[in-house]
């Protein structure tokens, strides 16, 4: 089990934002066409994210810490096999899914999203992890802090929803 605190928000200029990373030494990871399958679960969120690059089975909580989304991870499978899948999933309803283009980066423990989604528009995430429990939830949220400041990230533009819930608001 690990910890992140995360930001996210909507994103006028990913450009700039992807210029900002790379003046800042990011390591460029690649671009992601991410579909995520959320599950229904009694606690938390259980995710299937099938990408070209990250391809995970994920069940986490999360709340809310002012403008940040403090997660705790339960389950975190790497590449998970069909049959993992279908048994950690398999007898769960299937809830939602998320489509997504998503542009990774990394500055050591800090994992920067660069998302577009065709019915929502561009977003950018700050994802500062902590694998360990070493670096603790308030250096995280420096990190989230700094980095938030550094992207030049208004606080209107923050978000506290998921995609999943953006995209129900929106159908509605």
């Amino acid at each position: 089990m690990y910890a992140d605190i995360t930001i996210k928000a909507r994103c006028p200029e990913p450009a700039k934002v992807e210029s900002i990373l790379l003046e800042n030494d990011a390591a460029y990871v690649g671009l992601d066409a991410q579909t995520d399958t959320y599950y229904k679960t009694d606690y938390g969120k259980l995710k299937h994210r099938q990408g070209n690059i990250e391809n995970v089975l994920i069940h986490y909580n999360r709340r809310f810490t002012g403008d940040a989304m403090q997660t705790e991870v339960l389950l975190y499978l790497k590449n998970p096999s069909e049959e993992t899948i279908a048994q950690i999933c398999g007898g769960q309803q299937q809830q939602m899914r998320v489509k997504k283009l998503r542009k990774i980066y990394f500055i050591e423990n800090v994992k920067f999203h660069i998302d577009y989604l065709e019915e929502l528009g561009h977003f950018v995430e700050i994802e500062a992890i902590d694998l360990d429990g070493s670096l603790g939830v308030d250096m995280l949220n420096q990190q989230c802090s700094y980095y938030q400041e550094l992207l030049q990230i208004e606080e209107v533009d923050l978000v506290t929803s998921s995609y999943s819930e953006l995209l129900t608001t929106n159908k509605s």
